[in-house]
């Protein structure tokens, strides 16, 4: 219950359907499997990405909606990581229903992670953001 927005009854949805991450050939996978990843029409040259495709667990995408939501919505200093930045970065540019999508896709794919390795959350990592990269100049002397 480290990860910001999951409480109790959504970790417990969330290992009871999904049972084994193993079954899933990585953790991106697991959020085709719920849903959450948008539908590909194709065809000949045309290819595009359209809504969501809400295939899956109902219960749990709400579950994970709400937590995303949560993280969106419910902002303190004490709990920030990085993916709530990210999220909050996503409903400026893209408007709160998509940022939320997104960010419950995010949450879906670190829970399978934490159940493969048996890690905690780590705030600091898993999302990278515009503002962390700079440019650095390295001469030929410094090396």
């Amino acid at each position: 219950m480290t990860i910001p927005g999951i409480g109790a009854i959504t970790a417990i949805s969330y290992v009871a359907a999904i049972e084994t991450p193993q079954n899933f050939r990585n953790s991106r996978s697991v959020d085709a499997w719920l849903g959450l990843t948008t539908r590909r029409y194709q065809s000949g040259e045309l290819h595009f990405g359209g809504h969501i495709s809400r295939r899956g667990d109902t219960r749990l995408c709400g579950l994970l909606s709400e937590a995303a939501t949560a993280v969106l919505t419910r902002t303190s200093a004490k709990t920030e990581s990085n993916l709530e930045i990210w999220g909050l970065q996503l409903r400026e540019r893209l408007g709160f229903k998509r940022a939320a999508v997104a960010v419950a896709r995010k949450l879906a794919v670190i829970m399978s992670t934490m159940l493969k390795t048996g890690e905690p959350f780590n705030s600091s990592a898993g999302v990278l953001l515009k503002h962390t990269f700079q440019h650095t100049d390295l001469n030929a002397s410094s090396i």
